[in-house]
């Protein structure tokens, strides 16, 4: 039989008038229970002696049968499939007595609503086409998409050619190309000096923040500062390997460093670009957390989600310099200056933290997938990941400045903008209070995806405002989106009465 179908069915001894309803029985369990899933094609009918031992006509009036049931469907010329209707597994009233104990982390509130922060409760009400400004998303228009094809092409056929040989995984930092091309790629674009030996390769910038809470949170213990509002999704790694979350307050000038607790041990930082409102750290608050980290034996976590685009201005180094090695772990992915499902980014943490990190990684999934690794080390060690980044940059700056003239014209009296030299995203704030929350929820009904503050913060929120991204949304769509948002914030300061 050329036709592969495992599923384990006893037959009737031959001459039994039971072989037509055993097999009926078996099959429609089978389906009923969800071990034959929807789409699932079964064996055709004249594979019947070699894949059930009956006959043609005997499986042809089984399969008639549970047609008549709703549960498989022919299709002239393909065969006989599981239906789509009808197929969910009915679940055995006894299966819900069997509950055993979770760990109580996963089945709190807030740690899907931290790692879900992206959603829109409304998203998908609209219906028809969705204008997205919502943060850390990218347009994959830009990318040049049929050049890392034939980078990655020119892997597999490598591999084709010349079978890696086995060796153990164990001790397995990512391909030491890629750490290079890593190495030299945030050289360039963020002045970090580092070697490839000191870059770790992960799938993406929040696995590097699971390793750093695998190996340095003591369950119970370990105190984590994070900035207030912040990136909801590095909060849950940390809170999950049993540390203690401390909102610390962000202003113009950054994380407030006076207010970080003394006994905070790692201090969760954006620098650069703090997320989501925008401003760059100040050089004397830079100064003062590094002093403050020496002083209490903390190391920083700085998260660089998108400092390869920037705008204005002078070129703003990372906090990871040639002085702070000792105590900053840099990390960042290839999420933004590519895209988000390449699921690659990388971690350059001090040189006594690398050890136990790459066991951390080596437990987690071993490494990443090589063929991947070694295509990215090409696209940049080729200059294309530049070419691409300066491109980009140049679209974004021109939707950038767009964004403001429509802020300027349809809500200039409302909204202010923080001023932002780096990224993807502006922050604006309420001039007046309003329900931005409220406001967000109702564009979202009309197919406009913007966030508003108060989902950044953990302590509660300090500011009203939106979070508008230009990455995804072209000038036209940025226009309408704007439209729709000076719209709603005039439908929502009228009175009741007159809004009817």
């Amino acid at each position: 039989m050329n036709f592969l179908f495992e599923l384990n069915v006893t037959i009737a001894d031959k001459g039994s008038r039971e072989i037509s309803n055993g097999l009926y029985r078996q099959l429609k369990d089978a389906i009923v229970e969800g071990r034959l899933l929807p789409g699932s094609k079964l064996p055709p009918t004249r594979s019947a002696p070699s894949a059930f031992k009956v006959s043609r006509n005997t499986l042809q009036d089984v399969y008639d049968r549970l047609g008549q049931d709703g549960l498989v469907r022919s299709m002239h010329g393909s065969g006989t499939f599981v239906a789509p209707a009808l197929t969910k597994q009915q679940a055995n009233p006894d299966d819900q007595a069997f509950q055993p104990e979770l760990a109580t982390f996963w089945g709190r509130r807030e740690a899907a609503s931290w790692i879900g922060f992206w959603r829109n409760e409304h998203e998908f009400d609209a219906g028809g086409q969705v204008i997205d400004l919502r943060p850390a998303l990218i347009d994959p228009a830009f990318f040049p998409h049929s050049i890392f094809r034939q980078a990655m092409a020119r892997q597999l056929r490598q591999l084709e050619v010349r079978p890696p040989a086995y060796k153990s995984p164990q001790g397995n930092a990512g391909s030491y190309q890629l750490r290079r091309a890593v190495a030299a790629h945030i050289a360039l674009t963020r002045a970090v000096a580092c070697d490839a030996e000191d870059v770790l390769i992960t799938s993406g910038a929040q696995q590097a923040f699971d390793l750093i809470a695998r190996t340095l949170v003591k369950s119970g213990e370990t105190v984590v500062a994070v900035e207030d509002p912040g990136y909801p999704p590095i909060r849950v790694p940390f809170a999950a390997a049993g540390a203690r979350i401390v909102p610390v307050r962000v202003d113009s000038e950054g994380m407030v460093v006076d207010e970080i607790p003394t006994d905070a041990r790692i201090i969760c930082v954006c620098p650069s670009h703090q997320f989501p409102l925008g401003m760059a750290m100040s050089q004397k608050r830079r100064a003062a957390l590094l002093e403050f980290a020496r002083q209490n034996g903390a190391v920083i976590i700085e998260d660089d989600y998108d400092g390869e685009f920037r705008y204005e201005g002078s070129p703003l180094e990372a906090l990871r310099t040639a002085s702070s090695i000792d105590c900053v772990f840099y990390v960042g992915s290839f999420s933004k200056c590519m895209f988000p499902s390449i699921r690659l980014g990388f971690l350059v943490p001090p040189r006594w933290a690398m050890a136990p990190l790459v066991l951390a990684k080596n437990c987690a999934d071993w490494h990443c997938s090589l063929p991947l690794q070694l295509a990215v080390a090409s696209f940049i060690l080729d200059g294309h990941l530049a070419r691409h980044v300066r491109r980009v940059r140049r679209a974004y700056s021109e939707r950038r400045e767009h964004l403001f003239q429509l802020l300027a014209a349809h809500a200039g009296d409302q909204l202010k903008i923080i001023p932002s030299f780096y990224g993807m995203h502006i922050a604006v704030l309420a001039s007046e209070p309003m329900n931005c929350e409220g406001i967000s929820h109702a564009l979202a009904k009309q197919g406009v995806l913007i966030h508003s503050l108060d989902r950044y913060f953990l302590r509660g929120a300090t500011q009203s405002g939106f979070v508008l991204s230009y990455a995804v949304a072209d000038k036209e769509f940025l226009s309408e989106a704007i439209g729709a948002l000076g719209d709603e914030i005039r439908r929502s300061r009228l009175p009741a009465a007159t809004a009817l």
